[in-house]
């Protein structure tokens, strides 16, 4: 008996941030089941698929997404029964087509990728192979590096710092594991740390420290206490940075910490912090719309640190494109509800390895329990990882995953770490 899909229903849920967001369930006719729901973000890029929400003031802020579920219960499913699971780019498009806007604003992204990841988790189950091992086969063997942020700012946290994620990169341990100790140990430092100078150790929407520091550089300097004080040197471990730069741009100039920096300025400001901070990414260090500059910025900084595109490409194959033609930025980040489908993930994925672009795979500040992005970051064996921080479930979660999947390939498992910055 030919494996197909049976019935699709969807329903609403909580995210991390307290806000709806869609859940769905693919039941395939031998019996198999899987669910999957979708995260949401706070700090949104311009080009980004469009999370249909219900906007009725008078009913969960407007945030319910009840629209979205009926879209998948009586539009989609109907269009899928019967599919076969194993089709994922037939089934996506399926979707695609029938939204038929440019940034699935019709059904709604949310819609369709609580759909899409539905069905590659059944089609994975009903296969008998772990998802990461259905995504990625038997070479799905690489184990991310994680970019773990241990101090939240911007959006994601309600203090002053304009930077959004200050980052630990533990990129000179053996395995993830270790990886994943040494980051434990400086988490609860950087905490012992900010207790010690009556500091708040209150965690922000994805679960890092959010003290009121005065200057992101402040956050830097006690980010480096930490990992000496943790017993750690910056042979071994460095920093990221978000910088969330559309968020503070306007009318041309970077405004943050009373400053107001062209362009230019910028990206002097940001070579210096590479000079000075044992930094080897930049997300975001320019505006969405500084395309220009992001060009300069990279001609700079191109062999000195990752200058990873997430407002700048939102996962979207098109934007990529034209970065790599351009040689604006060096890596990209990788997040699935900016574009709505498993299958377009995969293909911008695709793109940017064959134009030695590195991959970040990406949760978003509202999140949820679904710890799908662990099994793709291995699937496609990416090299890096963002999930947040040490706290908060929706995040460890995924860590605690790519620890069971670590154990599952055993001996097999590889963590490269430095080896993906060379």
């Amino acid at each position: 008996m030919a494996i197909l899909i049976k019935d699709i229903k969807a329903w609403q849920i909580i995210d991390s941030r307290g806000n709806p967001t869609v859940c769905a369930c693919v039941e395939l006719n031998n019996g198999i089941s899987a669910i999957q729901s979708v995260p949401s973000g706070a700090s949104v890029g311009i080009n980004e698929a469009i999370e249909l929400r219900d906007n009725n003031p008078d009913f969960l802020f407007s945030k319910s997404v009840l629209k979205a579920v009926d879209n998948v219960n009586n539009i989609i499913a109907p269009l899928l029964i019967n599919k076969s699971p194993f089709n994922q780019f037939e089934i996506d498009n399926i979707m695609i087509e029938k939204d038929n806007t440019k940034n699935l604003s019709s059904l709604g992204a949310n819609a369709i990728l609580a759909v899409s990841l539905s069905v590659c988790a059944a089609a994975s189950k009903a296969s008998g192979l772990e998802l990461f091992q259905y995504l990625g086969g038997i070479n799905a063997l690489n184990m991310p590096t994680p970019f773990i942020n241990i101090l939240n700012g911007g959006v994601h946290a309600n203090n002053n710092l304009d930077f959004q994620e200050f980052m630990i990169v533990p990129y000179g341990a053996k395995s993830f594991s270790d990886a994943l100790r040494i980051s434990l140990e400086i988490f609860n430092t950087l905490k012992n740390i900010l207790k010690s100078r009556n500091l708040s150790v209150n965690v922000g929407d994805e679960g890092g420290f959010a003290p009121e520091l005065k200057t992101n550089k402040e956050a830097l300097e006690v980010i480096l206490d930490a990992i000496f004080e943790a017993g750690y040197s910056t042979d071994n471990v460095k920093i990221a940075l978000d910088i969330a730069a559309s968020e503070f741009y306007k009318d041309g100039k970077y405004n943050f910490e009373n400053k107001s920096l062209t362009s230019d300025e910028m990206i002097d400001y940001l070579k210096n912090l590479c000079e000075d901070y044992p930094i080897v990414s930049i997300e975001d260090g320019l505006a969405q719309d500084d395309f220009l500059s992001w060009i300069k910025l990279t001609q700079i900084l191109n062999k000195k640190v990752m200058l990873v595109g997430d407002d700048l490409f939102t996962t979207n194959p098109a934007l990529l494109k034209n970065g790599i033609e351009n040689n604006a930025a060096n890596s990209i980040l990788i997040k699935l509800n900016q574009i709505g489908t498993l299958s377009k993930t995969l293909e911008c994925i695709d793109l940017a390895k064959r134009n030695n672009y590195r991959t970040i795979i990406s949760h978003r500040s509202g999140e949820t329990e679904s710890t799908f992005i662990s099994d793709l970051a291995v699937g496609v064996n990416s090299g890096f990882i963002k999930t947040g921080s040490l706290s908060r479930s929706e995040r460890t979660m995924k860590y605690n995953r790519l620890l069971y999947i670590e154990k599952i390939l055993g001996n097999g498992a590889r963590y490269l770490g430095m080896e993906y910055f060379d």
